[in-house]
């Protein structure tokens, strides 16, 4: 069988082949993704976010295992953060996660940022298509963890977790923001912690000021994953919240604007990468940089012409 096949098949080597392919752009990444595409759509896609230190790994463990309990396969990408000398992830979230590796029922991808802000890796969306494609009926997606501007989440996930714990200081800062409105569940965590009462009461006064959801409140649940406590209640709200948006059509929509956001990300990618080789290949460019540094041309209407001449 060719990886496709594999992939389509459940193989966890064809699983990892066909993403390292797609994370590293080889020749032949383009048409598995092609091929995988019409195989897709089928996953619960969950969204894990929050601060550093909330402990998203060690909930993501525990969710995973409930939900195996329950007979359902799982994928789990983990976005670390890039190491500087490889470009590689330090596999910090894959290290927590230790026992799941072990279950043939769960795939584990930890993927670097590779520089890309908003807390994912830029070929995450594509990961994800993959364990969909192989058949993986829940897909967790845990951000890096680099704080409020972390919200490219939400473009990719069908339900978003912001994963908050008390007693961090000013805990306020948490919650506004742009995570604030990216959230459908929020999941306090080490909830046995002092200040739980506060935060919770923060979490719930901020969403009485929210008017962005009206059709849905996030629910607030307190855990403390160490212990697997609360972590049914938790797996509870997120199946609620699914229903929720297949119930009240969002989740079409919610897909249809991914499906979107994609699109004009390909876009982007592809036009910026004709350009540049379009550019930069002949000696033009050398010197069109020196008489910017000279003062004899602005950038702005280098640019412009440049578009121009590449793009009539």
């Amino acid at each position: 069988m060719n990886i496709v096949e594999e992939v389509l098949a459940g193989s966890k080597r064809a699983l990892a082949r066909a993403i390292t392919a797609v994370e590293n752009e080889y020749d032949e990444a383009v048409e598995i993704m092609q091929k995988l595409y019409p195989h897709t759509g089928k996953a619960h896609v969950i969204g894990i976010t929050g601060p550093p230190g909330a402990g998203k790994s060690t909930l993501t463990d525990k969710l995973a295992k409930e939900y195996r309990r329950q007979g359902k396969t799982i994928g789990i990408i983990a976005v670390d953060p890039t190491s500087p000398f490889s470009g590689g992830a330090i596999l910090g979230d894959r290290i927590r996660m230790n026992e799941l590796t072990l279950d043939e029922g769960v795939f584990i991808r930890s993927m670097g940022t590779r520089g890309s802000l908003g807390g994912l890796s830029r070929k995450t969306a594509d990961a994800v298509k993959i364990l969909d494609a192989a058949g993986k009926d829940v897909i967790f997606i845990e951000t890096v963890g680099v704080g409020q501007s972390e919200v490219d989440v939400v473009k990719a996930a069908d339900t978003t977790m912001v994963v908050l714990v008390p007693g961090l200081g000013d805990d306020i800062q948490a919650i506004k923001a742009g995570i604030l409105e990216i959230a459908d569940i929020f999941a306090i965590n080490k909830a046995d912690r002092d200040g739980v009462d506060r935060l919770n009461t923060e979490i719930e006064m901020m969403l009485d000021l929210n008017q962005s959801q009206v059709d849905w409140r996030p629910l607030v649940k307190r855990t403390v994953a160490s212990k697997g406590d609360g972590i049914s209640e938790l797996i509870a709200a997120i199946d609620e919240h699914f229903q929720h948006l297949k119930q009240s059509g969002q989740l079409a929509v919610r897909r249809t604007e991914r499906t979107k956001n994609e699109l004009l990300a390909l876009l982007d990618e592809q036009i910026g990468r004709y350009v540049l080789k379009h550019i930069t290949t002949g000696g033009n460019f050398d010197s069109l940089v020196v008489s910017i540094e000279r003062r004899e041309q602005d950038p702005y209407t280098v640019v412009t012409d440049l578009l121009h001449q590449v793009l009539r």
